[in-house]
């Protein structure tokens, strides 16, 4: 199996997928082991020495000003893991605690930080060998970066706290032995490099991020599906009209559309004798409104790929001008800000979503049967799925007031602007699994209407016919739902819908 290195630059989104999902082993690079050292050496010159630098020899926060004697510098940092660890609520999923570690080992690795190696190895080896911390939703302002959640990730590293380890919950200190692993004592500054960054964001946030790429495509996909089922016209996916305007995702859907649609025997139904003139926007303007949804989150991408090659500690370990500088890095607005646009970007892919669920089974705008049921009356058919559609958009436009604009001072007004970053995050993830729900029930509605219709597409669209009709029969007879759609959805989120129709169109994005 191929293992990553970590240099402190140069890791991309890809990579922290493959290691938060796919397990991919990951390691210390040597030159980057050799400068963490440096500045561990560093660091402990300034513990030992008169000056008062913070978070190496004072309080924190507003405490700041509190000189922490020499001999109980190692308390300082194991009392600050213990006092910030004060999060509540459910645990982080599995996946994004696997990105934070990946991601808190990242930032140290630049050798900023003024951690010992060992510290670094600590973190890599409870990534590789499973032993991930249990580390609660919510506590996070995005002050000093994700200090809370963060730290109940460090609690670990000494051996307290609770991790999951081998598919079960227990302490960290036999989630650790099992593992072979020990607990550290801290160094000067230790703890608070473990806990000071927005490591628990970006985590959340690059997991969602991949999550809504794969989105995008899957809305075109289930959009032309729709579009076929409801006999649309592909004239406003022209080339010509979108070189007009020329936004570059805008043209990447169009480009979709009209690859997916290429050779249709039911669009060439429409260009005889069919009287409309227009589709309705929901079809009509599927690369305007995607392709929005996809500009915005490639600047999403741009922002993150940033923030997971950056030193977001406090204060920072300058070895080539031996000292120490207290900033602001940490603070998480620039990644909060770019989560709320994800947000209402993915936001509005539900939005358009639910319009054609709509369209779909309203009798008087499909032609097709009413709530696509094949003997409506005594059947309700898909009537309260677009139900259902309707509850998540509404969700969805609540969540998605950003985060990012919210700030409640903390540490007696000394962090006096905060980000909400995880906030943000969280919200984000929220919105993308109502999003990824909404999109199973019009793939749902769509492959219906195509049965309705009794008419083939292309072979690119049969085969996405195909794949849904694997998992969910042709509705004859009402049934419940809610599994199917649910069985849908991870179908979508598997990238299985789409792997089978880029098998039969190449360059589909």
């Amino acid at each position: 199996m191929t293992t990553l290195r970590l240099t402190g630059h140069g890791l991309s989104i890809a990579d922290v997928i493959a290691v938060a999902r796919k397990g991919t082993a990951v390691a210390l690079d040597r030159g980057a082991e050799h400068r963490v050292a440096d500045a561990a050496k560093l660091v402990a010159k300034i513990a030992g020495g008169d000056a008062a630098v913070y978070g190496v020899n004072t309080g924190y926060g507003d405490l700041a000003r509190v000189r922490v004697a020499p001999a109980d510098l190692r308390a300082l940092q194991r009392n600050l893991v213990r006092s910030h660890a004060v999060g509540v609520g459910d645990p982080l999923p599995l996946d994004v605690v696997r990105a934070v570690l990946l991601l808190r080992a990242q930032t140290l690795a630049a050798g900023r930080s003024g951690v010992r190696p060992e510290t670094v190895h600590l973190l890599l080896d409870m990534l590789n060998r499973g032993v991930l911390p249990v580390i609660p939703r919510h506590g996070s302002v995005g002050a000093s970066g994700d200090l809370a959640p963060l730290a109940h990730a460090a609690l670990v590293m000494i051996g307290e706290g609770e991790a999951f380890h081998d598919g079960k919950r227990k302490s960290a200190a036999d989630a650790l032995r099992h593992a072979d692993l020990r607990p550290i004592e801290l160094a000067p500054k230790e703890g608070l490099s473990l806990i000071n960054g927005t490591q628990v964001m970006t985590a959340v946030g690059c997991l969602a991020l991949h999550d809504a790429e794969v989105l995008c495509t899957s809305a075109d996909v289930i959009g032309v599906l729709t579009a076929e089922a409801l006999r649309a016209t592909d004239v406003p996916w022209t080339q010509v009209l979108h070189d007009a305007r020329p936004h570059p995702g805008q043209g990447v859907v169009a480009g979709n559309l009209r690859s997916l649609v290429e050779g249709s025997p039911i669009l060439d139904s429409h260009r005889v004798g069919d009287p409309r003139v227009q589709d309705p926007y929901s079809i009509r303007c599927m690369p305007q409104v995607h392709g929005a949804s996809r500009d915005a989150l490639a600047y999403v991408r741009g922002v993150l790929e940033i923030e997971i090659n950056s030193v977001t500690d406090n204060p920072l370990v300058f070895t080539e001008e031996g000292r120490v500088l207290s900033g602001g890095n940490f603070h998480g607005q620039p990644v909060a800000i770019a989560l709320d646009l994800a947000t209402m970007a993915v936001a509005e892919l539900a939005d358009i979503s639910e319009a054609r669920i709509d369209r779909i089974t309203n009798g008087h705008t499909s032609g097709l049967q009413p709530f696509l049921a094949r003997e409506p009356g005594r059947n309700s058919g898909y009537m309260v799925a677009q139900y259902t559609a309707a509850a998540l958009v509404t969700e969805n436009r609540l969540r998605a007031f950003p985060a990012s604009v919210e700030s409640v001072p903390t540490s007696a007004g000394m962090e006096d602007h905060v980000s909400m970053g995880l906030h943000a995050a969280l919200k984000l993830a929220d919105v993308i699994r109502n999003t990824r729900d909404i999109l199973a029930i019009e793939s749902l509605c769509a492959a219906q209407g195509l049965d309705l219709l009794g008419m083939r597409s292309t072979a690119a669209l049969e085969e996405a016919r195909r794949v849904i009709r694997e998992h969910v029969p042709t509705l004859d007879e009402d049934r419940a739902l809610s599994g199917e759609i649910a069985t849908m959805s991870d179908v979508i989120a598997r990238e299985v819908l789409i792997a089978a129709v880029r098998s039969q169109v190449v360059g589909l994005a």
